[in-house]
């Protein structure tokens, strides 16, 4: 049985959802992103991009950021992949909706969100975002390490009629670097377990983001990382800063992917779904018989009463993979990504 992580205890498990690095890596781009704060509680804070604003879109993509991360992390790469696809078809129009998860970013801020914190509760956050919002239910999901398996949960409940009769499986998720199955630990670096031992060692109100950073150089930790860290902390009343995401929901979440498991969901997916898994090649995430479970999932043949398993793997990438080889990943996920005419 997997051993409940707290805040205050030592963090002895692997937290293998260490998230998104803001990237910057950016292309010019006469992109818009629009900003909308929930209307009521248990909304989701999210972004929205959308190239042509003007136009109705004709697809959506719901993109879901790793543990500690938000949104934001994704601006960058979700617009260039927005621009690539309507290249590749210009009739597409595509709207990116970028999401905080629970207790992270701007939807920490908001009230509502109650315990359990798990992955269940997390994807039907979004189901509620797209009630509360009368959007049509996305087309395609993205998830990155935590929110992959938010993604397959998402998916996983809309297939069994959780969500009611209105909701619509999406046609495509896209599961990046996100083990599975449950999460093993025999292998840990131990550098997420750091960071969160730092983080729950710290009082919650901090000098300035400068100090953080220097704490964490001082301490060991890269740069990037330290610089990343860094970005999630918001300002506070008396002129210091606090984090932006809430700490321990944080870790009960993460805890919720380490245990779950989405395998039955891979070897029998619904109808008409593509579940595209994207490995980085220099992940530490893997365990070699989950790489090859995967790999016979996507030689099967096809069946016309079931949906496809595909496996990618991102060449000179570690977990972080939309920093570490962004045009790598786009050449992946581009040609790849749903068409919006197949709507």
């Amino acid at each position: 049985m997997a051993v409940s992580l707290r805040a205050s205890s030592s963090l002895r498990t692997r937290l293998l959802s260490s998230t998104s690095v803001y990237s910057p890596w950016r292309l010019l781009l006469s992109s818009s992103i629009h900003s909308d704060a929930p209307h009521q509680t248990q909304t989701l804070a999210f972004d929205e991009i959308q190239l042509s604003p003007e136009k109705p879109p004709t697809a959506t993509a719901f993109i879901l950021h790793g543990l500690l991360g938000s949104g934001r992390n994704w601006r960058s790469f979700s617009r260039t992949l927005a621009s690539e696809l309507q290249s590749r078809s210009p009739s597409d129009g595509w709207k990116m909706v970028l999401v905080d998860l629970r207790n992270h970013g701007r939807s920490a801020g908001i009230k509502g969100f109650d315990p359990p914190h798990n992955m269940s509760t997390a994807a039907k956050d979004l189901a509620d975002l797209v009630k509360a919002r009368g959007w049509p239910w996305p087309d395609v999901v993205v998830g990155h390490s935590m929110g992959g398996k938010v993604a397959l949960d998402f998916a996983e409940s809309c297939s069994h009629g959780v969500y009611g009769d209105s909701a619509v499986l999406p046609k495509q998720l896209w599961v990046l670097d996100s083990v599975p199955g449950q999460v093993e630990t025999d292998n840990s670096d131990g550098e997420v377990e750091k960071v969160l031992q730092m983080l729950a060692s710290l009082p919650s109100s901090l000098p300035s983001r400068k100090w953080v950073v220097d704490h964490m150089l001082s301490l060991g930790f890269s740069k990037s990382l330290s610089e990343w860290i860094g970005s999630n902390l918001k300002k506070n009343d008396n002129d210091h800063v606090t984090w932006a995401f809430d700490l321990q929901a944080a870790i009960d979440m993460f805890n919720s992917y380490r245990e779950r498991s989405y395998w039955t969901l891979l070897e029998h997916p619904p109808k008409d779904l593509e579940i595209a898994i994207v490995q980085a090649e220099r992940s530490d995430r893997w365990d070699p018989d989950d790489v090859q479970r995967l790999k016979a999932l996507a030689k099967r043949e096809s069946r016309p009463d079931a949906g496809k398993v595909s496996l990618h793997v991102l060449p000179n990438s570690g977990h972080w993979v939309h920093v570490d080889n962004p045009k790598g990943l786009l050449e992946i996920m581009a040609p790849n990504f749903l068409s919006a005419d197949k709507n």
